[in-house]
């Protein structure tokens, strides 16, 4: 689910899911103009396609290793195409988009992300980030120059250090997990992340319902706390679930 929230008219996430791919995409755009809409969409466009394109020739068995390639290349291939579309117009120059994905194998997930969207975990009750923020505040909370407390008044909360379509160059970072029964993945963007705390995220992901009723939830959330971002979720099982009745979502 993907919203403006209350402030911003338009809205510059992205979001895809693809269940033959086993793949979830997010993008959170930035740029003038409409950079970032157009940046985060070739993005998970190119992304998307490419990653298919790799998987009908590889094949479903292919291996942890073949499977980071071809994310890498993917996303060279679209860190080039947003780099060359904001060279060609003017009114898209510097745009950029920050991504996260979740590429799912049998007992296992890919997870990669370029910025400060998120992919976490909630498992036996507990709620993990599996993504560190490629950003200034975070940097900044490593070095131990700032507190937890003063990384929430600062006024640089949204400088991310890496995105796509800004370098030549762009490492995206790959991690790889295992997978158990009723593990649930969110990704997200940092319109809900900056909105909501993981206390509330977690307490509203361990509500019952479907998938699409634990998003809305999450999105309201965000936009009850001020909306001051396009808020963008995807939730996904990593494992069929246990309980009767239910089938994989």
């Amino acid at each position: 689910m993907t919203d403006p929230g209350r402030i911003r008219a338009n809205n510059e996430d992205t979001i895809a899911i693809d269940a033959p791919l086993g793949l979830a995409l997010l993008a959170d755009g930035m740029g003038g103009y409409n950079g970032g809409e157009v940046a985060s969409g070739m993005a998970i466009a190119l992304l998307q396609a490419s990653f298919g394109r790799w998987l009908a020739h590889a094949g479903p068995q292919a291996n942890p290793r073949a499977i980071r390639r071809a994310l890498q290349a993917g996303t060279d291939e679209a860190n080039a195409a947003i780099l060359e579309a904001g060279v060609a117009n003017t009114q898209l120059q510097g745009m950029g988009t920050t991504l996260v994905l979740a590429a799912f194998a049998p007992q296992r997930v890919i997870v990669g992300h370029i910025g400060d969207s998120r992919c976490y975990r909630l498992r036996d009750r507990q709620l993990e980030l599996l993504t560190r923020d490629h950003s200034l505040l975070q940097e900044q909370l490593d070095a131990g120059t700032i507190t937890l407390e003063q990384a929430a008044q600062s006024p640089h909360r949204n400088l991310v250090t890496r995105a796509l379509g800004i370098e030549r160059h762009v490492e995206l970072e790959l991690h790889e997990h295992d997978v158990q029964v009723d593990d649930l993945f969110l990704l997200c963007s940092d319109g809900l992340s900056e909105m909501v705390s993981d206390e509330q995220i977690f307490t509203l992901l361990l509500q019952d319902g479907a998938l699409a009723e634990k998003a809305s939830i999450l999105v309201a959330a965000a936009n009850e706390n001020g909306g001051r971002d396009n808020i963008s979720v995807v939730l996904a099982y990593g494992a069929a679930r246990t309980s009767p009745g239910l089938k994989p979502e």
